[in-house]
């Protein structure tokens, strides 16, 4: 557009000529072509919101929608000359701002060209991901020429198969009677093969041997609840079993007289006459019925000893850490004893047929011994009548006479003598150390006798020579002669000396063992060095002893004994000590034999 004076018409006034630029022109007429192939522009997001991008990125068509202008505003745009130069100023404002919103169409339109540009290259990419047709060409091409070796080989089949039969070929009257025959043999057998699939062919299947697979059970980690829940879960279990051999219990004691007088009388005449068998699968039969009916709703509960049904403490859902620890301390303590128990029975059975203990393995023998006899050379009406009276007359009498008394059952009831009688592996194992003791005492008894002095009794020889891993106990403590410890405490008790009065950490706590003799109690440091380290305290100038709990936090009584005697300020404390029970008992009754006897010399 160019405004200015027009000099060839002469004319003072000032007239108006608009020339369109034709840039602008072959943009509107290229984007009056371009069209959408994509989505609606309303799917897309806003223009604020758009993907920073430049306009060259953008090759695809748009399409725009340019508004056209009238004919008589184009005729007035085109005249130079028109009514007048304000219409002319109108015109030329009306052609600016039309340029211009043209132009912020322009603009709007490519970006949203590039928005869908965008968009499809997302959505190109996501198809690319998820189709992965790399991965699917490389294996087509595997495949292909899979095919392509397969005819191969199938072609070179055919070809061998051809020249063997153009080789073979009989004479073709004989061919075709060969093949007629071949033909009602192959459908006569096919037939045979369908028939019995058919009929056998599941059966077959089921002997098909397979190999075994090892599966691994994955082991779940240690918890308190998972752990409590499978001892309650382990104990409702048992339950039926243990109600079971209580009963049994009941009936041998004739816990109620009349059912085990009724029991006994039914059982004996059901062996005399032989129907011992069908009488234990009536009761069997019995107790199956009764747990369907229980099962079906039905209040039945048949029981000679009556049941107590304790309470169940409902399981908390937040603990804290020491009553979770004190949790897992009471289930381990209550599966040790049971495992206990349980390898008690194992190891007993074992050690019986081991001949670990040959006069009670012996008794065995020589009855199994007597029983096959018997049953080779006896009827096995005779055999089995014989057992059932005696283990009728030994569960009803004979146990109830020896439950009754202790003494009489200790001399003549010979199941009970032997099974008491039998070892664990730890009361073997103790047996074998004290043999191995008893052997080393009496050797140095042997070696030392010529040096002992005719006055010196057996206790003070002992005394005298008892050592510990340091040397001789007198020498270590500066004690006279005749002070040894305790047959309790022969070896010691490992434990640690707590002294509060001291300051510097390696006086505070020390290691060693502590000892009990008749007048002092004696602890031996574990460090080398001078004796000082060492504690000696007379039992008579304790004035307090008791049992102490060295760390509050831990659950239990503890495991330290607190002694206090004048010449400390705070009690000393023996910590750490496993046998802690069995010292301060043994400490506390020496302490009241020493001061009893003090007090009653005193008084004479």
């Amino acid at each position: 557009m160019r405004v200015g004076p027009d000099l060839r018409s002469g004319d003072p006034e000032h007239h108006v000529r608009v020339k369109q630029r034709s840039s602008v022109l072959n943009m509107l007429r290229r984007l009056d072509k371009i069209r959408f192939r994509g989505h609606k522009r309303d799917d897309f997001l806003d223009l604020a919101e758009s993907p920073n991008a430049s306009d060259t990125e953008c090759s695809d068509e748009i399409p725009l929608k340019v508004p056209r202008t009238s004919p008589r505003d184009s005729e007035e745009l085109r005249d130079p000359a028109g009514p007048g130069t304000l219409i002319m100023a109108t015109g030329v404002q009306d052609f600016n701002r039309t340029e211009y919103d043209r132009l912020n169409e322009i603009k709007g339109h490519l970006e949203i060209a590039l928005l869908e540009k965008h968009f499809l290259q997302e959505e190109l990419r996501k198809l690319r991901e998820e189709t992965n047709a790399e991965m699917l060409r490389q294996e087509l091409d595997r495949e292909r020429q899979r095919r392509m070796e397969l005819e191969q080989k199938v072609q070179e089949v055919l070809k061998a198969r051809t020249e063997e039969q153009t080789a073979q070929q009989p004479p073709k009257g004989q061919a075709q009677a060969n093949n007629g025959a071949e033909r009602r043999s192959q459908g006569l057998s096919s037939r045979l093969q369908k028939w019995f699939y058919e009929r056998f062919g599941e059966y077959v299947e089921d002997f098909r041997f397979q190999p075994e697979e090892n599966t691994v059970e994955a082991e779940e980690p240690l918890s308190a609840r998972r752990l409590t829940e499978n001892m309650r879960r382990l104990k409702r279990g048992a339950k039926p079993v243990t109600n079971f051999v209580k009963n049994l219990s009941a009936l041998s004691d004739w816990y109620s007289v009349y059912t085990s007088a009724i029991a006994f009388t039914v059982y004996m005449n059901a062996v005399w006459h032989g129907w011992a068998i069908p009488l234990f699968l009536f009761l069997a039969i019995l107790r199956l019925s009764l747990n369907y009916l229980i099962a079906r709703g039905w209040r039945i509960q048949w029981s000679i000893v009556p049941e107590v049904s304790e309470p169940v403490e409902p399981p908390k859902e937040d603990l804290t850490v020491s009553e979770k620890f004190q949790l897992v301390l009471d289930v381990a303590q209550k599966a040790q004893n049971l495992f206990g128990k349980m390898a008690d029975i194992l190891e007993k059975i074992k050690n019986l047929f081991m001949w670990v203990q040959p006069e009670i393995t012996q008794k065995l023998y020589v009855a199994l011994w007597a029983a096959f006899l018997a049953s080779c050379f006896f009827p096995y009406r005779l055999v089995g009548l014989a057992v059932g009276l005696y283990a009728g007359i030994k569960f009803f009498l004979i146990d109830f006479i020896f439950k009754r008394c202790p003494r009489l059952r200790a001399k003549y009831d010979t199941p009970y003598i032997i099974w008491r009688s039998l070892p664990t592996d730890p009361q073997l194992k103790e047996r074998s150390s004290a043999a191995v003791s008893r052997r080393l005492q009496t050797t140095s008894s042997r070696s030392y006798v010529p040096s002992v002095p005719a006055g010196l009794g057996k206790e003070e020889d002992a005394g005298r020579f008892h050592s510990t891993k340091k040397g001789n106990f007198h020498e270590i403590f500066n004690l006279t002669e005749n002070e040894r410890p305790l047959a309790v405490c022969e070896n010691g008790w490992r434990c640690c000396l707590i002294n509060r009065d001291r300051k510097m950490p390696t006086d505070y706590i020390r290691n060693g063992v502590l000892y009990v003799t008749e007048n002092y109690l004696c602890f031996e440091s574990s460090k080398s060095g001078s004796s000082k380290r060492n504690k000696v305290i007379k039992l008579v100038d304790i004035t307090d002893i008791q049992k102490y709990k060295v760390l509050s936090v831990l659950p239990g009584s503890g495991m330290g004994i607190a002694v206090s005697t004048p010449s400390t300020q705070k009690p000393l404390v023996f910590g750490a000590m496993v046998h802690r029970d069995e010292a301060f008992e043994t400490i506390f009754s020496q302490y009241i034999k020493i001061t009893s006897a003090a007090a009653s010399g005193g008084d004479s």
